[in-house]
């Protein structure tokens, strides 16, 4: 079938954690034959930033990475809706996206005759948990449905009647990309690939990350964005290196030439939205790294704690735990075989797909019976 996505971008990672999952939903729709067309506008914010701090080449890079990822860049004002969504028959908005597009495409889909495209609404992000003002701007009332990554959000959706229906889609990784290195030699202790978050998680980062490495002495390198001043600083204090934006797509290299890493989420997915673990553990564990997060629940049981990654409840637990898989590679290497044992299993793009492709059927969607997800494999180098 033809389906349509508006995201906000798919050729920059900047800052933009929700381009990491759309790329490889994007690419496994098409290799089972779907014809996928990406529409990110032109002035896109994390793309502007990404030119101006590093120019067009990963532009370029990116499309070589996923040559199946060739989103088209429209202006808000004079997109031709008639055009875009011409013999579509499944169309995804992501949240962020204009309130003005979302609601010229719920009134195009309100003019569509009756057997015309599906509409469904993407959200993952945490504003309809800490901003509901903000999310009641968006018109979905000829929405046929949310798609929600995290049962709680599809709750809030539901109970506010903000959609008449919702849907758990959890993100997951995309294991074309990311996989192992095996034949990687570890150069450091620890990396985390992270933005700093807008004072979302700073002092977790300090009692989870920060601290620990300094007091443990550990060789560490961050990756990341928007870091002001004092977070420099005391990345700088604790003998961290700071290397700014990685392509994500690079991101399995960087896990490969350390011996572990760790998920620092921010506190909004702490507080306000148990189940939720954002993209960054999936893709760690894809890549077989082992991973130790800071407290967060798996109110949903996507994983098996203690066994999957280990949790630490404070900087001194996290501390230990660092220091017991360093010191113990067959602890580390059990830990990160058992965590991308169960991405294979159970959290690749190719399993959500399966599971987008029964939601459209379920919403009168006529559409092949959905592949299997591929069998685990081994890694290769």
């Amino acid at each position: 079938m033809r389906i349509a996505l508006f995201c906000h971008s798919l050729l920059s990672d900047w800052n933009h954690g929700n381009a990491h999952f759309l790329r490889g939903v994007v690419t496994e729709l098409a290799e089972r034959g779907h014809e996928v067309r990406a529409f990110e506008p032109r002035d896109a914010w994390s793309l502007q930033n990404l030119v101006a701090d590093h120019g067009e080449a990963p532009l370029r890079e990116v499309r070589e990475v996923y040559p199946r990822v060739d989103p088209i860049r429209y202006d808000l004002a004079s997109l031709d809706l008639d055009e875009a969504l011409e013999g579509t028959s499944l169309v995804i908005v992501h949240e962020w996206s204009e309130p003005e597009l979302v609601a010229r495409i719920g009134a195009h889909r309100a003019r569509a005759p009756r057997a015309a495209y599906r509409l469904l609404f993407h959200d993952t992000h945490h504003r309809s948990a800490t901003d509901p003002g903000a999310m009641a701007r968006y018109d979905l009332t000829r929405y046929d449905g949310v798609l929600a990554f995290g049962r709680v959000i599809r709750d809030i959706y539901l109970a506010r009647r903000w959609a008449r229906r919702a849907f758990v889609w959890h993100e997951a990784a995309d294991v074309r990309v990311f996989r192992p290195r095996r034949g990687a030699r570890p150069e450091r202790d620890l990396v985390w690939i992270g933005n700093w978050g807008d004072e979302e998680r700073t002092r977790e980062l300090d009692a989870f990350l920060i601290g620990p490495a300094r007091e443990l002495g550990l060789s560490a390198r961050v990756y990341g964005v928007r870091y002001p001043e004092h977070a420099r600083a005391a990345l700088d204090a604790a003998g961290i290196e700071h290397r700014g934006w990685l392509p994500n797509y690079r991101a399995p290299e960087a896990f490969a030439q350390a011996r572990v890493t760790v998920h620092v989420p921010r506190r909004p997915y702490v507080a306000s939205l148990p189940g939720i673990p954002t993209i960054r553990p999936f893709e760690a564990m894809a890549c077989a790294i082992p991973l130790v997060c800071s407290p967060w629940s798996d109110a949903e049981g996507l994983f098996s704690p203690g066994l999957d990654y280990l949790v630490a409840r404070d900087g001194d637990q996290m501390k230990r735990h660092l220091a017991a898989l360093l010191a113990e590679p067959a602890l580390a290497a059990e830990l990160a075989e058992r965590g991308r044992a169960t991405i294979l299993a159970r959290h690749t793009c190719a399993h959500r797909v399966d599971e987008l492709l029964a939601i459209s059927a379920e919403l009168g969607v006529e559409v092949d019976r959905p592949a299997p997800a591929a069998p685990p494999q081994r890694a290769t180098s």
